[in-house]
């Protein structure tokens, strides 16, 4: 999921190194109609739920990330006070709403219950923060390559590559460490790492080598591949396994809500600062928020030594007998 989340930008470039922006989009229809069908070939067969979709909690989610999203956007392009702290106080209302009917349901659409464990608390926590400064990256890079650098189109793209490269070496790698090693620390050590290019990339000389460029992207690819694969796998394991499926959506909503932040913040910094010598300035909150994940996913380790010790089973009945309960 990174790997196809870093190549994108890569991507992008070679299309516009043979093909006009609109196949930017025109690309995804046969991609989605193969995806479909694949889908219909090779995923398996799941029973339907016993309970009826909450169409009510539907709403209020998209409402409640809609309006906090659009509040911040709105900051960048200037809207009136007023509509922007409606957007702001209607995004917290809603949620209020959202969260009471949550409580509420016996398999809620948000779990929200999930988040009075401390592990899975932290786990979301670093992850938005994550992807908050991946969006921001990759909305502010291409303006700094494409405006202030001076790169072309395709150019701009490749520049990005070296991230999606590395993101691809140390994702297994990362994935292989995680079942040896607490999350908290390789999660850390891959986010510092991930701030630090950052920073180094918002400090590049006004006439940087192509060089200076490529090492650190591919450090910033690095350190992001080797936080995100312990970091899903402790959101996942922090809730109980008849809960995996409610711990992978909020690990999608943790993914999509930071970057869609991502987005709206280089909005919202370009709105003040001006559009390609703003990027500097989005790449310095993005080593921001890349430092919050850092303290977050430290935290971890804390809260995993509080936690009392696992009763070990000896057999597979005392297996199921000890398996956390609701």
């Amino acid at each position: 999921m990174a790997v196809s989340s870093a190549a994108g930008p890569s991507v992008a470039a070679a299309i516009l190194a043979v093909a006009s922006w609109p196949w930017l989009f025109a690309i995804n229809v046969p991609i989605g109609i193969v995806t479909l069908l694949l889908s219909f070939r090779y995923l398996p067969y799941t029973a339907p739920s016993e309970h009826r979709f909450d169409l009510w909690s539907a709403l209020l989610c998209a409402a409640m990330f809609g309006l906090l999203i659009t509040g911040i956007n709105g900051i960048g392009h200037h809207q009136a006070i007023a509509a922007i702290a409606a957007e702001f106080a209607g995004g917290v209302a809603v949620g209020w709403l959202l969260v009471r009917r949550q409580l509420s349901q016996a398999m809620p659409l948000l779990p929200v219950d999930l988040f009075a464990r401390p592990i899975f608390t932290l786990s979301v926590t670093t992850s938005v923060c994550s992807f908050v400064a991946q969006g921001i990256a990759f909305v502010a890079l291409p303006f700094y390559f494409h405006d202030v650098i001076g790169a072309s189109a395709v150019e701009t793209g490749l520049l990005i590559t070296p991230w999606a490269v590395m993101t691809a070496i140390l994702a297994p790698i990362a994935g292989y460490l995680a079942d040896r090693h607490p999350a908290g620390i390789l999660g850390g050590i891959g986010l510092a790492v991930l701030a630090s290019g950052f920073v180094l990339l918002a400090l590049l000389p006004a006439h940087p080598a192509t060089a200076d460029i490529v090492w650190r992207v591919a450090l910033c690819g690095a350190g992001f591949g080797l936080f995100q694969s312990p970091n899903n796998r402790a959101i996942v394991a922090s809730a109980p396994r008849h809960r995996s499926g409610g711990a992978g959506a909020i690990q999608g909503t943790a993914r999509l809500l930071g970057q869609s932040i991502g987005a709206a913040l280089v909005a919202l910094v370009f709105g003040v600062a001006g559009g390609g010598h703003g990027a500097a300035t989005a790449i310095l909150i993005a080593a921001g928020f890349a430092g919050i994940a850092v303290l977050a996913s430290l935290t971890r380790l804390f809260e995993f030594v509080r936690l009392p010790p696992a009763p070990q089973p000896h057999s597979a009945a005392g297996a199921r007998l000890h398996e956390p309960a609701e």
